[in-house]
């Protein structure tokens, strides 16, 4: 442990430096909460992404520019006299012990769904205390949209609002179609966005009731056809053609046979 703290502490050296107010860097020394927010939010997504890729050399890499970020905003506060890094690494301690109280604790969980359950009685009780005026006042805002909507949506079932089972779910969706063809016909512009808008919201909803992640699954099928699109491109290009320099139903037939190859 010696070795990892030498070597935070050297991190923590290297973020002074930056921050020198003499001889610092210039943008370093310029950024607040605010403008790096965008930057620690983008590490989060190449650390996501290295893992994705199963490239652990990346994964090293990128584990070790967001670490930096956590260093850089704990560090600012420090400057403002908010809170320092021991405080971060304090309250992540105290946050994971007080939430298995059934390893730290006379709980008792045997299964990771007992385990999650006991996570969220205690993140309850922890709300309860914050006094918020909503049960949905700490759900970030800056969540991707379909993380939030189904964060949302978990929250709002724990107090019972939620539909038993996927059926009620699907009868759902097909109503909100129904309601977008009606808009579609009006041609009111707001309308039509709010009723793909409730398609979406409503589509999260049936992941979540089948177990499913929804950034998972739209992420595959962007794959999906980005792998088939490319493979269209590489036909054309056997014929010496272009996707540009063919019709619809030329392309069409094209896409069905990148299709079969690549399935």
């Amino acid at each position: 442990m010696k070795k990892l703290s030498d070597s935070l502490n050297k991190l923590l050296e290297t973020f002074q430096r930056l921050r020198d107010p003499n001889d610092g860097c210039p943008w370093d020394r310029e950024q607040d909460f605010k403008s790096i927010a965008d930057c620690t939010l983008e590490e989060a997504y190449e650390v996501v992404d290295a893992i994705d890729r199963e490239n652990y050399e990346d994964l090293k890499s990128e584990l070790g520019d967001l670490l930096f970020q956590i260093v850089f905003h704990a560090g600012m506060a420090e400057e403002s006299g908010k809170f320092d890094l021991q405080d971060v690494i304090e309250e992540i301690n105290s946050k994971l012990t007080r939430r298995h109280p059934h390893i730290f604790g006379d709980k008792v969980a045997n299964t990771p769904e007992e385990s999650l359950m006991l996570w969220e009685q205690v993140k309850a009780e922890e709300r309860k205390k914050k006094n918020m005026s909503s049960l949905l006042d700490d759900v970030p805002r800056n969540l991707p949209s379909l993380a939030r909507a189904k964060k949302l949506q978990k929250r709002a079932g724990t107090v019972g609002f939620d539909w038993k089972d996927e059926n009620k779910v699907i009868a759902k969706i097909d109503e909100e179609i129904a309601e977008l063809k009606a808009e579609l016909v009006s041609k009111d512009e707001n309308k039509v966005q709010e009723e793909i808008g409730d398609i979406f919201f409503t589509l999260v909803n049936l992941c979540r009731h089948l177990g499913y992640e929804p950034e998972d699954i739209v992420k595959k099928s962007n794959n999906k056809f980005e792998s088939r699109f490319r493979a269209m491109e590489k036909i054309a290009k056997e014929k010496n053609d272009t996707l540009n320099s063919l019709n619809l139903e030329e392309l069409e037939n094209l896409w069905i046979r990148a299709k079969n190859e690549t399935n």
